[in-house]
């Protein structure tokens, strides 16, 4: 919940994981205390209360279904036009599914959300 799989092959691999996971701790830490000061609102701090690990899963997960739209649009248009993403089953060729910036269908392919990084 709330993080994506990657478990590092060699020693440098878990070393970045192990650095991405603090930043992410640091950067949702400073999100939390900016509701809880900012806006002053208590029931902003019980519902996004630290589980103890730090990690503010909670936080996350709201960030991210807030957000994924303004990611995902910040992925697919500002690459370039010969880029390359989803797996064609019959070619094995990777391709926007629904072109540059996601004009085609006007949504977010949210389906990936759940589906484990390994089987993407």
């Amino acid at each position: 919940r709330g993080k994506d799989l990657f478990l590092g092959y060699n020693e440098r691999d878990r070393a970045q994981k192990k650095k991405l996971q603090d930043n992410l701790k640091e950067i949702f830490k400073k999100i939390y205390e900016g509701l809880t000061t900012t806006n002053g609102k208590k029931s902003a701090k019980d519902h996004y209360q630290d589980d103890g690990t730090g990690n503010y899963y909670k936080l996350r997960e709201d960030w991210w279904a807030l957000n994924r739209e303004d990611v995902w649009k910040a992925l697919t248009c500002s690459a370039d036009g010969s880029e390359e993403y989803f797996k064609k089953p019959s070619s094995h060729e990777y391709s926007f599914s629904n072109g540059q910036c996601g004009h085609r269908d006007e949504n977010v392919p949210t389906y990936l959300d759940y589906v484990p990084q390994y089987l993407r």
